[in-house]
């Protein structure tokens, strides 16, 4: 259950908080699992010639994307739904959410076993096909609760959450996170109006940072997926 906490709820004519950054986070989980799903297809269909290497890049890039979306649920679990709790009021219940998360845990951790059988077996096209269809029904499974989320959390944290306890959300969900992963992947599903005001408001030293975090990524990314 959700712990009790101090918060100093939203007052009326007060800023919102900027929900970009959590946006952006589930944009890219979905956009990961659908391009490894087409991936993984390509594999298993010899359209794509997988090499040990290439195998064992995949089957990393597939870990970390577990541990990100575990994380990310994770923080939700233990930060944000006690600050959402304490800011809006006891009546409401976010256990459906908490159970989500709950059934999603097995489903990572069985293509946790799926990706390092796949690395161990050299990119074998049938642990490619097994593998693709657990993305595929991860994402339906994570679309269906980013959906309800987006609709019901977040008009709840817009109109209750105060912009100094959603930033301690947000610095709770950086803190044990993989910012070398999670940060290039927010970038990559940026709109360009989205890109335009970071540029505008990001310091000089977060901009060189993501930067480099960038290069290394990309060529992360042209390992996994050849581009």
């Amino acid at each position: 259950m959700p712990t009790t906490v101090t918060v100093e709820p939203r007052r009326a004519g007060d800023p919102e908080p900027d929900l970009l950054g959590i946006t952006l986070a589930h944009r890219a989980m979905l956009a990961d699992l659908t391009r490894l799903t087409d991936l993984a297809v390509a594999v298993r269909d010899r359209d794509v010639i997988c090499t040990p290497g290439r195998a064992r890049a995949i089957s990393r890039y597939v870990e970390m994307l577990c541990d990100s979306i575990h994380h990310h649920h994770s923080t939700e679990d233990s930060v944000l739904w006690p600050v959402i709790q304490a800011s809006v009021g006891n009546h409401l219940d976010l256990s459906e959410l908490t159970d989500d998360h709950a059934a999603l845990d097995p489903r990572l951790d069985q293509l946790r076993a799926r990706a390092a059988a796949f690395r161990l077996s050299m990119g074998d096209r049938r642990v490619a096909g097994l593998m693709a269809i657990e993305l595929a029904e991860l994402s339906t499974l994570l679309t269906d609760h980013i959906n309800d989320e987006e609709m019901e959390v977040f008009p709840l944290i817009s109109e209750h959450v105060s912009v100094a306890d959603w930033t301690a959300v947000e610095a709770a969900a950086r803190d044990g996170a993989r910012m070398s992963f999670d940060g290039p992947r927010s970038l990559a599903v940026m709109t360009d109006d989205e890109r335009t005001e970071l540029a505008q408001h990001a310091s000089l030293g977060l901009r060189i940072l993501l930067a480099v975090l960038g290069v290394r990524h990309r060529r992360l990314e042209r390992a996994v997926f050849g581009r």
